[in-house]
């Protein structure tokens, strides 16, 4: 059965309308270079017309010349011609580099524009959009202005300007021969432009594709070996060969219907010049047209069709042009976190004290993430989050760094709501770990100062002391000039931990986030990490998710989130004496660490801790299920 047409998709009616309403849209990306594209178009005139001084010289060269024997007329003729010919090579040249050059330049200026906008956009864009389609965004789509700022169009309009003195002088001419030739042309353009409406949609097709193929081509080069590691190679080249394969499916399209469009044209100029043949010769015959002439009217019949070969092997360019074009003013109508109508105020120092009032949260409609949220962290302090995965912990560190909007209820930075601050004053007192420690390919000295590029060495240095980065850093070679390797690569994971709290340290920050920030290290550097963590931690309003419970005891004020909810809140010895749900994550935590260093047969349950027996007996269940889940992940089930 036949699939039924989305009512929701448009039409192709509705498409066309679409890409003309486009238009504007695309014209004033090119704004900056509207003189500039005048001057082009003005010194395409004069380069068109001096170019018809040759054709319209035939007649005279063999009417006066080779049939009348007028010697007389031959100098001027070839000065004319020559005159001309300088005149139209300057044109050409002066196109060339007026326009080509300046078509570069505006695809730096518009490269550059589309990521600091990018750059600008929220956190939700980048959840919804991959990387390398962000990438081809940024260097793709924009390569379209060489063929709109540059010679491609000016050419274009050049041609069709001579199209029409051309067919002006077709028709003073000969009225039947051009009816003809001008009839055989109107339904050859009709054919293209029905052509063209059919392999737009490819063409628009093709940067969405080539983003995916980059996207996933960047994520496995990236995440190299976590595909080695599970031996995932070939698949990975199944999957980059399917996406290539797309891209070349829709680029044999468009060649073919281009293909198609050139045989078409020529078969175009084949028939016309035999009709022009038949019907001239039978006018040179009767007397009715001069032999000067009849060169001259097919001279000038070939600037009337020329066009036609330039929209085979010009429109396309233009049409993926203007496609790409309309991609970056997709992307440049996207409004800044920071430009939001609501955001007028500036915060100059932060205090510190944050608070929720009844908040929501859902990162897709109807789909609630956080439920009726409220607590309140006075300045100064430090405030844990603990509960199990996906309970909304780092939702709420992300709503507290305006990475996101809540969808109900709010959040108070010193009595002002987050969603009327300006980010750039809230931001810049604000300071982040977070457990996927990221790194640039640089050195550990720039990674340390990405924080305040304007730090001096001694602050860069104080802040590597006590995040102990000068423990790793004073034995390499190159100390702190060392690069670490994209993403961090050369240093482990815990290197790289204390790099970015280091970075953090640096920052200064009155608000500080620790997301798992001591995930990545063993428990001897994370002793010592901690006391680095403390002097940062000291004097600031602190948010920690830590997933050792042991690290967060001396927290002011522990949040125990679970299902989106807060369930529990208190200090360690509250919570702990409440012999709650914080106490059953306590308890049992201790319990599976210590299992970690038991020998075989010796169990945590002759333990003289009670909580560490009630809490093995409540393991005792899950423990008993591993077997039968491992049997089950090797094969060997039911």
């Amino acid at each position: 059965m036949a699939a039924e047409k989305d009512p929701k998709s448009p039409s192709k009616t509705e498409k066309r309308k679409n890409t003309w309403k486009n238009l504007p849209d695309v014209w004033a990306l090119m704004k900056p270079r509207r003189g500039l594209l005048a001057l082009g178009f003005l010194l395409m005139a004069i380069n068109r017309l001096s170019g018809l001084v040759l054709p319209a010289s035939t007649k005279y060269f063999v009417d006066n010349v080779v049939v009348k024997k007028e010697v007389g007329v031959l100098t001027p003729i070839v000065l004319a011609v020559l005159f001309a010919t300088i005149l139209q090579g300057l044109t050409s040249f002066s196109l060339t580099q007026l326009l080509s050059k300046s078509a570069q330049k505006m695809i730096t200026e518009l490269r550059r524009k589309v990521q600091a906008h990018i750059g600008r956009l929220p956190i939700s864009f980048y959840d919804a959009n991959k990387t390398g389609v962000l990438v081809s965004r940024i260097m793709s789509d924009v390569e379209g202005v060489r063929n709109l700022i540059g010679t491609g169009l000016v050419e274009f309009v050049g041609g069709l300007m001579t199209a029409v003195i051309a067919l002006v002088y077709l028709i003073h001419t000969s009225v039947l021969m051009t009816a003809v030739a001008f009839s055989i042309l109107l339904v050859f353009g009709f054919g293209i432009s029905k052509a063209f409406t059919t392999i737009r949609p490819i063409f628009r097709a093709r940067p969405k594709i080539t983003g995916e193929v980059t996207g996933r081509l960047t994520e496995s080069l990236g995440g190299v070996r976590v595909v080695k590691g599970y031996h995932a190679e070939e698949r990975e080249e199944k999957i980059f060969a399917s996406g290539v394969q797309r891209l070349l499916d829709n680029v044999l399209k468009t060649l073919t219907a281009t293909s198609l469009m050139s045989l078409s044209g020529a078969m175009l100029l084949g028939i016309v010049s035999a009709l022009m043949l038949e019907l001239g010769g039978h006018k040179i015959l009767s007397g009715s047209m001069t032999l000067g002439q009849w060169f001259a009217y097919n001279a000038f019949l070939a600037f009337l069709i020329a066009p036609v070969f330039q929209i085979v092997a010009i429109g396309t360019q233009i049409t993926e042009a203007i496609t790409g074009l309309e991609r970056t003013r997709e992307i440049l109508k996207e409004n800044p976190e920071d430009e939001a109508p609501g955001r007028t105020v500036s915060l100059e120092r932060v205090e510190g004290l944050v608070e929720m009032e009844h908040l929501s949260f859902a990162y897709e409609t109807r789909k609630e993430v956080l439920h009726d949220v409220s607590f309140k962290s006075e300045p100064g302090t430090v405030t844990a989050l603990v509960g199990p995965s996906g309970a909304g912990k780092s939702t709420i560190i992300g709503l507290i760094a305006a990475f996101y909007i809540p969808s109900s209820g709010r959040v108070l930075v010193d009595g002002e709501d987050l969603s009327t601050v300006k980010l750039s004053s809230y931001r810049t007192q604000l300071g982040v770990v977070l457990q996927e420690t990221f790194l640039f390919d640089g050195t550990i000295r720039e990674n340390v100062a990405f924080a305040r590029p304007e730090a001096t060495e001694d602050e860069i240095l104080a802040a590597c002391h006590i995040a102990r980065v000068d423990e790793f850093a004073e034995t390499f070679e190159n100390k702190y000039d060392t690069v670490v390797g994209e993403r961090g690569i050369k240093l482990s994971g815990g290197q790289k931990q204390r790099v970015s709290i280091a970075r953090a340290i640096l920052a200064d920050p009155r608000i500080l986030i620790l997301d798992e920030a001591t995930s990545s290290l063993d428990s001897e550097s994370e002793a010592l990490i901690q006391e680095g963590l403390r002097y940062l931690m000291r004097g600031r309003t602190t948010f920690v998710i830590a997933h050792r419970l042991s690290t967060i005891r001396r927290a002011d004020q522990i949040l125990v989130v679970e299902a989106g909810r807060i369930i529990e809140r208190g200090n360690h010895q509250t919570l702990y004496a409440l012999n709650g749900r914080y106490y059953d994550l306590y308890t049992k935590q201790h319990a599976v660490e210590a299992n970690l260093f038991l020998a075989p047969g010796e169990s945590t349950l002759e333990s003289d801790d009670p909580a560490g027996r009630e809490a093995s007996a409540g393991n005792g269940r899950g423990a008993a299920d591993l077997p039968d889940a491992i049997r089950l992940i090797r094969g060997q089930g039911n």
